[in-house]
């Protein structure tokens, strides 16, 4: 259409449409939407990968726990007696009806599954020709069973597999060809095994022998002794013992033989399988097969009502629940730190949008805008940034950190979206709230009464004391969080005023930097005496979090370490067992290797009797001492039973001259009434009088009974065929291996005898270590801490609390930066107007340093002293021992260093942010600010 004059109208058609909102504010400002999405998927992707950190360590210390036990103590072991017409059919039978109850709510391993039929009794093999021990001269011992595929798991090397025997005959079984070599058992032989009743005898007959294919094998565990004969060290009478296997048609002839019988099912549960979040649900399944219910069921469904299961996998699961509970505040403490400067830093972005877009949103207001509209329009824009970036990092969290729980990390993602969406439209309805009325004085009056809201609840932590393991407490998590927000309320009213007293001391002197710096640190962008609290809010929460991490991490490590030391009884240790004694040369060289501060020899005897003046024996353990001040040098190092060691200075003397003895407190008072003396074993008296009185000794840190330490010297005088030394002691930064190599090549006693067979037991089941004979053992407390630390649960959290620092640390950096490019437009125009006067451009640097470094030094000292306050007032309410590894009685304690290190850390980093981005975009901007008005 076309006026008169020529001038076209638009018609509806043709008419111009508005822009779209959204896609209009992208447009005008892509680098803050860029930076609101890059802030949106860090804090998402922060918020639900720590939740699947969490329970991916959750789940390998439980399995790892569970694992370590072995397969009898995981395993579902059923029993019922054997009747007379069972077979190996019906074990079969009963094996299929196991293992789909079981399977259906668990996870069956077939690693170590085994079931078959065991003889109640053992019995002695009676033969004249049969290996008995000279000592004890006891007959060797036979146990039968029936195992199901024994065939897969040995290799027939002689004879026969056992058949159905006859009745009234010998009962055919298999036996181990090293246990018949050991006993001198041969194929064929008749062994007589004793008389069942009145003129019936019990025999077997050897129709086989056998090797076992893998002796480590997990299947052979709690089957007797079926690949080797075994010693059986009873003090009474040491002797032989093997087991034999019968056919599975014999099993009523078994039950007959020992006594009776019972079968046997045994099925390990996976520990891969186990989850941290259904220990609850895993234990009452197992308690419904134990006692409950599907106990019932299967009883009815394999017609044996005597079916009974039993397992040590509850128990089990109870001391890990007990494990996890515990460590569990301690590993929830570095995520809330997190969660907390996360959510400073979005509000922060939040205020700093709203205040660079604040004449905006006015001006659509003076429009006629709504208020509903504009929040409308702001939701959605922060929407197309946000919700993208979100989902991008739920889903890299859930493809780099796999669990089988994605629950809670969605959850916590979900929650961290919505305060990234809502903080911009919250922070800018704000702007149309009614101003306050009162000034700055009564805000700062209102402020104080609810200062010590948040310390009031903590300080009751503290002085409850250390937790019980009930789990989570969300106040004991969030306690140095409220201690750091607390903390940051009085920072940001005690720090301009302080920076400005410092802007006025600067004024007097002759340089302008300082002066210019300090001003300007203490006023906001607007003039006022007041900055923003916000970036140092963050930074004092990443800095409280980093330096409370530190001190548990810190305290835990040399609590081991003491803890380590202490059951070692130095920093090296040497044991021998009875038939052994350390020679001369070792000691010596021992004492000469690098590193080693005291060492001393030991004997100790732990069968001696005490005999006090009421004269009531008590056995206690008596402990020669070859080098006393060497001794008390240990004992000082370890801070376990201190003593003067003039006070075991002993004169020399007859028989009944007494020799000087520090005793435990026990004995104290039974010994300080007259004279006392000691007996040995081997019925020597040595007369005692006491010099003192200590709680422990390095030889016996916890001693379950009395002890009495004397001078070696004296009372080898008096006792000369006590004089041999079974232990040997040494503190300082000593090479276990070396102290190896001289115990071989200057040490070693081999044993004869009973004391021989011992040992190679000891060495057939794995217990000979390092080229040493059985029971020669080297302690070293750096070997025993690396074992007491090598707990998944414990690398969980201490990767929690290093993950945690990291964060907030960026989180606090990312607060300060945008601070500082939001503040970058006025600094630039006052650093070019200062540069036309003559500053230079390392000045200009100096300058922006002074102004950042006040507030950043002051966060960083603050969050230091609130970490160590944080420390010193729940350091009672925290059980450190699972992060240990061991009992122990410490609680966290202020140190210096653990706090000292990541302030400083956070601090420096942040300055070199600052530093950096001065360097990088300071100069352009300043350029760009002085070439203004060159093309007009």
């Amino acid at each position: 259409m076309t006026t008169r004059a020529g001038t076209r109208v638009p018609t509806p058609d043709t008419a111009h449409r508005p822009a779209r909102w959204v896609r209009t504010r992208l447009r005008a400002s892509p680098a803050a939407a860029l930076l609101m999405a890059a802030l949106a998927f860090v804090t998402v992707f922060l918020t639900a990968a720590f939740p699947r950190i969490a329970d991916r360590g959750a789940d390998a210390a439980l399995q790892d726990f569970v694992g370590r036990n072995g397969i009898n103590q995981t395993s579902l072991q059923t029993t019922s007696r054997v009747r007379d017409d069972d077979g190996a059919a019906t074990l079969d039978r009963v094996q299929q009806t196991l293992v789909e109850a079981f399977g259906r709510e668990l996870t069956p391993t077939r690693s170590g599954r085994a079931y078959g039929s065991r003889a109640l009794a053992d019995h002695g093999m009676r033969n004249p020709e049969y290996v008995r021990i000279a000592e004890k001269l006891t007959d060797p011992v036979l146990g039968l069973l029936y195992v199901h595929d024994l065939a897969a798991r040995v290799t027939l090397t002689d004879g026969s597999w056992p058949a159905p025997g006859a009745v009234g005959g010998p009962l055919p079984i298999v036996i181990s060809k090293k246990a018949a070599e050991t006993i001198h058992i041969k194929l064929g032989d008749v062994i007589d095994n004793g008389v069942e009743g009145p003129g019936t005898e019990r025999t077997t007959v050897v129709v086989g022998l056998y090797r076992v294919n893998d002796p480590q094998d997990p299947f052979w565990e709690d089957l007797g002794c079926p690949t080797r004969a075994c010693l059986r060290p009873d003090p009474e009478h040491e002797h032989w013992m093997t087991s034999g296997f019968v056919d599975g048609g014999s099993l009523p002839a078994m039950a007959r033989w020992g006594s009776g019988a019972e079968n046997f099912w045994r099925l390990p549960v996976d520990a891969a399988s186990l989850r941290a979040d259904r220990l609850d649900r895993t234990r009452g399944i197992l308690g419904s097969f134990l006692t409950g219910r599907d106990a019932t069921a299967l009883a009815g469904a394999t017609g044996r009502p005597d079916l009974h299961t039993s397992s040590g996998l509850p128990d089990l699961l109870g001391r890990a629940d007990a494990r996890y509970r515990a460590a569990m505040p301690l590993s929830a403490i570095g995520p809330a730190g997190v969660a907390g400067v996360a959510v400073v830093v979005l509000f922060l972005a939040a205020a700093l949008g709203t205040d660079r877009r604040a004449a905006e949103i006015r001006l659509l207001r003076a429009r006629g805008a709504s208020l509903a509209g504009v929040l409308r329009r702001l939701i959605g824009e922060g929407a197309v940034t946000v919700l993208p970036a979100a989902v991008l990092g739920t889903a890299l969290a859930l493809v780099l950190l796999p669990t089988p729980r994605w629950e809670r990390s969605v959850l916590a993602a979900l929650v961290a979206t919505l305060i990234t969406l809502s903080a911009f439209p919250a922070r800018a309805a704000l702007l149309w709230a009614r101003p306050r009325a009162a000034g700055r004085r009564p805000r700062l009056v209102g402020e104080h009464p609810d200062l010590p809201d948040p310390v009031v609840p903590v300080g009751a932590l503290g002085r409850r004391g250390v937790g019980t393991g009930a789990g989570l407490d969300p106040l004991l998590v969030a306690a140095p969080l409220l201690l750091a927000v607390t903390g940051g309320l009085v920072l940001a009213r005690i720090e301009p005023v302080v920076i400005g007293w410092s802007a006025a001391l600067a004024g007097r002197g002759r340089g302008l930097i300082g002066f210019l710096g300090l001003a300007r640190a203490s006023r906001d962008t607007s003039g006022r005496r007041r900055t923003s609290a916000l970036p140092q809010l963050a930074l004092l929460i990443a800095v409280t979090t980093a330096g409370f991490g530190a001190t548990v991490l810190d305290t835990v490590d040399h609590v081991r370490t003491r803890a380590a030391r202490i059951a070692t009884g130095g920093d090296i240790g040497v044991s021998l067992p009875d038939y052994a004694t350390l020679t001369e040369p070792f000691t010596t060289a021992a004492g000469a290797l690098p590193g080693v501060r005291a060492s001393t020899a030991v004997r100790v005897e732990p069968k001696a009797r005490i005999t006090g003046a009421d004269q009531n024996d008590t056995e206690a353990y008596l402990v020669m001492v070859v080098d006393p001040a060497a001794y008390a040098e240990i004992a000082r190092t370890l801070g376990v039973g201190g003593f003067d060691p003039a006070k075991l200075v002993g004169p020399s003397g007859g028989p009944d001259t007494p020799v000087p003895a520090l005793v435990s407190r026990d004995l104290a008072e039974r010994l300080a009434t007259g004279a006392s003396r000691v007996r040995t074993p081997n019925g020597n008296d040595l007369r005692l009088t006491v010099a003192g009185t200590v709680g422990a000794t390095p030889a016996l840190p916890d001693p379950g009974k009395p002890f009495v330490v004397v001078p070696a010297g004296p009372a080898w005088e008096r006792l000369p065929d006590a004089k041999r030394v079974n232990e040997w002691f040494a503190v300082g930064d000593v090479d276990p291996e070396g102290v190896r190599s001289a115990l071989r090549d200057n040490g070693v006693v081999r044993p004869v005898g009973l004391a021989r067979l011992i040992a190679d037991e000891a060495t057939a089941v794995g217990k000979d270590t390092h080229g040493l004979p059985a029971g020669y053992t080297v302690h070293s407390s750096r070997e025993t801490a690396a074992a007491l630390a090598d707990d998944p649960l414990q690398h969980a959290a201490g990767r929690l609390f290093r993950y945690a620092a990291a964060a907030g640390g960026g989180f606090a950096l990312l607060a300060v930066l945008l601070t500082l490019f939001r503040a970058a437009p006025e600094r630039t125009a006052v650093l070019a107007r200062l540069r036309t006067m003559g500053l230079r451009p390392r000045q200009g640097l100096a300058l922006i340093v002074a102004e950042a470094l006040p507030q950043t030094l002051a966060a960083a000292v603050g969050g230091g002293l609130v970490a160590a306050a944080a420390v010193a007032l729940l350091g009672g309410a925290f059980d450190i021992s699972t992060l240990v590894g061991a009992r122990v009685g410490d609680v966290l304690a202020p140190a210096l260093m653990p706090v000292l290190l990541p302030t400083a850390g956070l601090a420096l980093l942040v300055c070199l942010g600052v530093v950096a981005e001065t360097l990088v975009a300071g100069r352009r901007q300043i350029a760009t600010e002085l070439r203004a008005g060159e093309q007009a």
